[in-house]
């Protein structure tokens, strides 16, 4: 085996980079001291060099020993690498680190891998509202296993933000609106990741971002300023960061958006304070893309001051932006940084090395054998399937029109119902397009010769061509129709006259969600709703099949269509997988992880507000006086937090508690009876809701506290029972403390944020 030079002087092979198949890997020192002695071997260059994240845009097979990129890692100017997939072009570049550079040090591999790698599982708005933590869990291990069977062990994932503002495009990269909910989902994304050893070749580090209050961007509009109260920060945004530190997770990222006037990037408070010594994290930091060099247009200096800010801050690595890489020299010779704030910071990034196995052997996640076997297998294929039916929100079904019987004449209309592109949904970097299945190919697969589908585009995504384009990116087309609107919706009425039932495949197209694609205008496109509008005309019944990323302002359609089924972007398996809830194979259980507005004009809504000093009296909608309320439209939104249809009907009854007395150190029981009352077995999410009736500072009207998912056959009648301590009602207060007040405090109970069961006890001391 070919020894290195450091691994010579420290009586150990670092790499074991000669290692042949079968052989063991090489036995390295324990991580303390392996680091130190690594550490005392480093020049100040290669010290940097660790904190440099940049993309491998450059590189293509064969050309590693040309490149820039590779040229700066021969030179130990590199710490890891982003956006390079297959495990032959990652053990090239590989190899250039741990045979060219001077100390032979591993790189990092890290993607994208938001919701599946070339297995792609629903959005994660989507996935979230399965509420289903060992689905979701389990989309994270096989997103794992596939990226590390092709070189990549470090995703930039799971995206935790709090988002309350269905404006802001990426809130169909994240878990919704709830705290509660959101920390138990980047629990269980952290863990399906991570797994029990990170040394594993089928794991791989977690990234929880974006740290912090990106979903809160002022206007909606992606990479705003965020400014927010301390109390809101911790007790409604904070959390699910937490929760990501506290379940392990290897590395953080921060937003792009300021926070009390300072970036985040540059923002020691944030990532010192908090993250570190209040939170105890023990991983390392990097920037979101050229994150160091953009506080420039903030105002916070030129390239080598907020590179030093940033680095006092608390970030360890920098994300193209070459400003450590460039600047730090400087910073440090002036005593604007110190040497052992850049020790720490390469110890850090040394420690994710470790902790990954690289050290042992760089090629742990090089096996050409595994590439092969193990990625867009047919058993991920069918779970990607079973998730994607789970995820699916069923908003209205008048006169039970769904499911639908394979029989008769079936009419799929829309620019989304042959959209094979559109199914992987926005951040979906390493998923093959061309493998999605289309709505309209799962129809015709599910009915096969029992039923026929007849097919017209209906229109396009919008009547402005640009707009289109500029929704259709990344090879995402809708393949525009240069016919006229009215020539392309006279072909849909023909076939809507010779159906007996029409699907109507409407909605957003996948990149009119994601990173900046913020909008005003949160209804379905104007020629989308004339399309609906002239369908709904014939008299036939309308199944609208939502396509979405975001909540929208539906209320048009929920006035007019008889059926709406939510179905985000469901992946790979999206269109098998709405045929499967479309006819019955799959009882819709999915519920709301964000509020659906009437009107934009409500925007940001959401279900645990504060009360006001003069709340609405009314429940009906009516306007009045002196009371908070709008004039031209009721409070209430169109779908609440929490809500989603099923084929059969599910009734809570008999709600009790175990004692009306809960004692700071002890736990009170929670029970209540569901029973599934219709005619189809099916998933019911029972949530659980409490509300502190008196507090040192205003509390929400209600909160999440935990959630079952219950399979129930028709007829079939259960006690759930749920746990409550003192713990599950702290929240900060005035001076930061997390604290459990004494008081009263309400329980309800149902199948949305607005249950009306309801009982109540007291904490005390």
């Amino acid at each position: 085996m070919k020894k290195t030079l450091l691994a010579l002087m420290i009586s150990v092979s670092i790499t074991g980079l000669a290692q042949k198949k079968g052989e063991k890997a090489t036995v390295i020192k324990p991580k303390k001291e392996f680091i130190d002695e690594l550490l005392s071997k480093m020049t100040l260059e290669e010290k940097l060099g660790q904190l440099n994240l940049p993309t491998s845009d450059d590189f293509t097979t064969g050309t590693a020993g040309s490149t820039g990129t590779a040229k700066k890692i021969e030179q130990g100017k590199v710490g890891g690498l982003f956006n390079i997939k297959s495990v032959k072009k990652i053990r090239e570049m590989q190899r250039l680190a741990v045979e060219k550079s001077r100390l032979h040090i591993p790189l990092i591999f890290g993607m994208d891998v938001i919701h599946g790698y070339e297995t792609v599982f629903p959005i994660p708005l989507g996935l979230s509202t399965s509420w289903d933590m060992p689905m979701i869990e389990k989309s994270a291990r096989i997103a794992a296993q596939e990226a590390t069977a092709d070189g990549i062990c470090w995703t930039f994932s799971p995206m935790v933000d709090i988002s309350r503002d269905p404006r802001w495009g990426r809130a169909s990269e994240g878990s919704g609106e709830d705290p509660f909910l959101g920390s138990r989902i980047a629990e269980a994304m952290i863990k399906g990741y991570q797994g029990s050893d990170l040394s594993a070749n089928n794991t791989m580090m977690a990234c929880v971002k974006h740290f912090a209050l990106y979903g809160a961007a002022e206007a909606g509009r992606d990479y705003n300023t965020t400014d927010m109260s301390l109390n809101r920060m911790y007790n409604e945004y904070f959390p699910p960061y937490k929760a990501g530190a506290d379940a392990g997770a290897g590395s953080f990222m921060v937003s792009f958006n300021d926070i009390n006037g300072i970036p985040a990037t540059g923002n020691k408070w944030l990532l010192t304070d908090v993250l570190r010594k209040q939170w105890g994290f023990k991983g390392f930091v990097v920037t979101d893309y050229t994150g160091i060099p953009e506080m420039i247009e903030h105002g916070m200096g030129d390239l080598q001051t907020v590179s030093a800010l940033s680095m006092n801050a608390g970030v360890e690595m920098d994300m193209v932006g070459e400003g450590f890489l460039g600047t730090l020299k400087k910073s440090l010779d002036e005593g604007k940084v110190t040497q052992k704030r850049i020790d720490d910071a390469v110890r850090l990034i040394l420690e994710a090395k470790y902790n990954l196995g690289l050290f042992k052997d760089p090629y742990l996640y090089c096996d050409e054998n595994r590439a092969k076997t193990e990625i867009f297998t047919a058993s991920n294929r069918k779970s990607a399937r079973e998730i994607a039916a789970a995820s699916m929100v069923l908003l209205k079904n008048d006169n039970q029109l769904l499911p639908l019987k394979k029989s008769g004449t079936i009419g799929l209309i829309g620019p989304l119902a042959d959209a094979m592109e559109n199914m992987n949904g926005t951040w979906s970097v390493a998923g093959d397009i061309t493998k999605a299945v289309s709505l309209r190919k799962g129809l015709e697969d599910a009915v096969g010769k029992n039923a026929k589908i007849l097919y017209a585009k209906g229109s396009n995504l919008d009547y402005n061509e640009t707009f289109e384009a500029n929704a259709t990116m990344f090879g995402k087309t809708l393949h525009r129709d240069s016919r006229s609107p009215e020539v392309i919706l006279k072909e849909a009425l023909d076939v809507a006259k010779q159906s007996d039932v029409i699907l109507a495949a409407i909605g957003e197209s996948a990149e009119l969600s994601g990173e900046s694609t913020s909008r005003t205008n949160i209804k379905i496109p104007q020629v989308q709703k004339d399309l609906l509008k002239a369908l709904i005309a014939t008299g036939k019944p309308v199944v609208v099949v939502l396509f979405t990323g975001r909540p929208l302002d539906l209320t048009d359609e929920d006035a007019s269509a008889p059926a709406i089924l939510n179905t985000w972007f469901a992946g790979t398996e999206a269109g098998n997988a709405i045929a499967d809830v479309l006819f019955g194979a799959v009882n819709p259980s999915g519920k709301l992880t964000m509020t659906f507005p009437r009107s934009i004009g409500q925007v940001p809504i959401f279900y645990s507000h504060k009360n006001t000093g003069r709340p609405l009296a009314n429940s009906e909608g009516k306007f009045e006086k002196f009371r908070s309320n709008y004039i031209d439209e009721r409070n209430e939104p169109l779908y609440a937090f929490g809500y989603g249809l099923s084929y059969t009907k599910f009734e809570y009854s008999n709600l009790k508690v175990s004692s009306d007395k809960l004692q700071q150190n002890g736990s009170i029981t929670v029970t209540v009876d569901l029973a599934n009352t219709g005619n189809y077995d099916g998933y019911e999410v029972a949530q659980l809701y409490t509300r502190d009736l008196v507090g040192s500072i205003s509390r929400p009207v209600r909160e999440l506290k935990g959630f079952q998912k219950v399979w129930l056959k028709k007829g079939e009648k259960k006690t759930l029972t749920f746990t409550l301590t003192a713990n599950d009602l702290k929240f900060y207060n005035n001076d930061l403390q997390f604290v459990a007040e004494p008081g009263d405090f309400e329980v309800y109970v149902g199948g949305d944020s607005n249950a009306k069961l309801q009982t109540k006890f007291e904490l005390v001391n």
